[in-house]
C-alpha cells in the first residue's frame, strides 16, 4: 500500500512545486469574480487545468452549466475534495472563494501523485466543482443528483479570520423563507372598509417574530426584511412580501424554530384576513455541519506537522455562517476547517477581498492543502479507519436529530 509518510511527503513535494501555478489560478479567479451559477470563468479554467495535469474531466457536470468532475484512479475508498469559486454581489471574493478552489485543485495534484508513487492501487479520487455556495445550495443539487453516491470522505477548507480544526459547533444550519400576504386592494380614502391590508398582515408578522425573538435560545438567530409594503398610499396594499432567514446549531433545534416561525405568518393573516403562502426554499436549507472526531484529528495532526496553529474548538461561542458544506457532512463523513489568511478583516467585508487576492494568503492556503492532502492519504492507506469513522457519523447524526 505504500508507506504513508513518504507518499505524504510526496504529495507536499508536489503542491510546492505547483506552488507558482496555484497562485495564478486563484489570482485569475478572484480577478474575475463571478456570481451564483455564471462561474464560467472559474469552471473553465479549472477544468482545463486538472485536464491538462492528467485527470478525467466531465464539465457542465449533471447538466449544473459551471459544475464538473475530475477524478483519478478507481475502486475504494474513494475520497473526495471540495472546490467553491463563486463570488458576492458588488464585493467580489469577500468570502475567499478563490482560495477553496485553489486548496481543492492543490491537494487533489498532492493526493494524485501520492496515487501515482504507491505501490498498488490505493483506490479513487474525485475533485468536485461545487458552484454557487452564496445562498444558491449548489452542493445541495448535486446531492440530488447523486454526485456524492459513491464517496467515502469529503474535505474542504474555508478562510477566516480564526484557525479551527473543527469548528463544527459553530456553523449553523440555516433556512430561508419567502412569505406572501394577499390582501383586498381598495381606495384608502373613500372605502377603506372594502379592503385587506396586505401590509398590516406583514407588520405583524414582523412584530411576532420581534416578540419570538424573546423566547429563542441563544443559539438561534433571525434576520428578515420586507420586501414590499405596497404601491401607493391611497390604495389598501393587496400584496405585501417578506424575506427572512432562521439558523440554529441542529436539525432538531431547526425543525421547532420553522414551526414557531410558521405560527407567526399564520396568526397575521388570520388577524388581518389575509391569505398567506409561507415558501420555504429547499435551495436554500443549509444544515449544519456534523463533527467528524476522527477526521477532524487527523487533520489536525497533519497540519501540526506542517506548523500550522489550531484554537480550540469554538463552544458556541463565536456563532458563524452557515454552508451547504453542512448538507454535504449529513450525507458523507467530511471536514470543513477554517483557517486564517493573514489579516483581520471579517468574511463578507470589502477588507476580506483584500485579503483573500494578497499573496501573504499563499502560506496558509497551501498549508491547508498539504493538510487536506495528508489526511485523505491516511484515508486511503488505512482504509480500516473508515469503520471508526462511519460509526463516529452514525452518531452524529443521531445526536443532531434530537438537538
Amino acid at each position: 500500500m505504500g508507506d504513508s509518510n513518504k507518499l505524504k511527503k510526496c504529495a507536499c513535494d508536489v503542491i510546492d512545486t505547483f506552488k507558482g501555478e496555484l497562485h495564478e489560478l486563484s489570482k485569475a479567479i478572484w480577478n474575475k469574480p463571478e456570481l451564483i451559477y455564471e462561474e464560467k470563468f472559474a469552471h473553465d479554467y479549472l477544468t482545463n487545468f486538472l485536464e491538462k495535469n492528467g485527470f478525467e474531466v466531465e464539465r457542465h457536470y449533471l447538466g449544473l452549466d459551471t459544475a464538473f468532475r475530475a477524478t483519478f484512479g478507481e475502486g475504494k475508498p474513494h475520497v473526495a475534495v471540495m472546490c467553491e469559486y463563486d463570488a458576492l454581489p458588488e464585493i467580489g471574493h469577500a468570502c475567499g472563494h478563490n482560495l477553496i478552489a485553489e486548496i481543492g485543485v492543490a491537494s487533489g495534484l498532492g493526493i494524485k501523485s501520492a496515487m501515482e508513487s504507491a505501490d498498488g492501487k490505493l483506490g479513487k479520487l474525485t475533485i468536485l466543482g461545487t458552484p454557487a455556495e452564496e445562498g444558491g445550495g449548489g452542493k445541495i443539487v448535486l446531492l440530488r443528483k447523486g454526485a456524492f453516491e459513491d464517496f467515502d470522505f469529503c474535505g474542504m477548507c474555508h478562510p477566516f479570520p480564526l484557525t479551527f480544526a473543527d469548528p463544527s459547533p459553530s456553523i449553523l444550519a440555516i433556512a430561508r423563507v419567502d412569505i406572501t400576504f394577499k390582501g383586498k386592494a381598495t381606495h384608502a380614502g373613500a372605502f377603506p372598509w372594502e379592503g385587506i391590508n396586505a401590509l398590516d398582515a406583514a407588520v405583524l408578522a414582523y412584530n411576532n417574530i420581534s416578540c419570538l425573538r424573546q423566547q429563542i435560545k441563544p443559539t438561534w438567530r433571525v434576520h428578515g426584511v420586507i420586501l414590499n409594503g405596497g404601491k401607493k398610499s391611497n390604495i389598501i396594499p393587496e400584496i405585501s412580501e417578506l424575506e427572512f432567514n432562521i439558523r440554529a446549531p441542529t436539525s432538531g433545534e431547526m425543525d421547532v424554530f420553522r414551526e414557531k416561525f410558521n405560527a407567526c405568518f399564520h396568526a397575521a393573516a388570520l388577524a388581518t384576513g389575509c391569505e398567506v403562502t409561507i415558501n420555504w426554499d429547499p435551495n436554500c436549507f443549509y444544515q449544519n455541519v456534523l463533527p467528524a472526531r476522527t477526521l477532524t484529528d487527523l487533520f489536525e495532526k497533519n497540519g501540526k506537522e506542517l506548523g500550522i496553529e489550531f484554537l480550540k474548538t469554538p463552544k458556541g461561542s463565536i456563532l458563524s455562517g452557515s454552508t451547504d458544506m453542512g448538507n454535504v457532512s449529513h450525507f458523507v463523513p467530511s471536514i470543513h476547517p477554517v483557517f486564517s489568511i493573514g489579516g483581520t478583516a471579517a468574511n463578507h467585508t470589502r477588507g476580506f477581498t483584500d485579503d483573500s487576492g494578497a499573496d501573504i494568503a499563499q502560506k496558509y492556503t497551501l498549508d491547508q492543502g498539504k493538510a487536506l492532502a495528508m489526511t485523505a492519504i491516511d484515508i486511503l492507506v488505512q482504509p480500516d479507519l473508515l469503520t471508526t469513522i462511519n460509526r463516529e457519523f452514525q452518531e452524529a447524526k443521531i445526536a443532531d436529530a434530537r438537538g
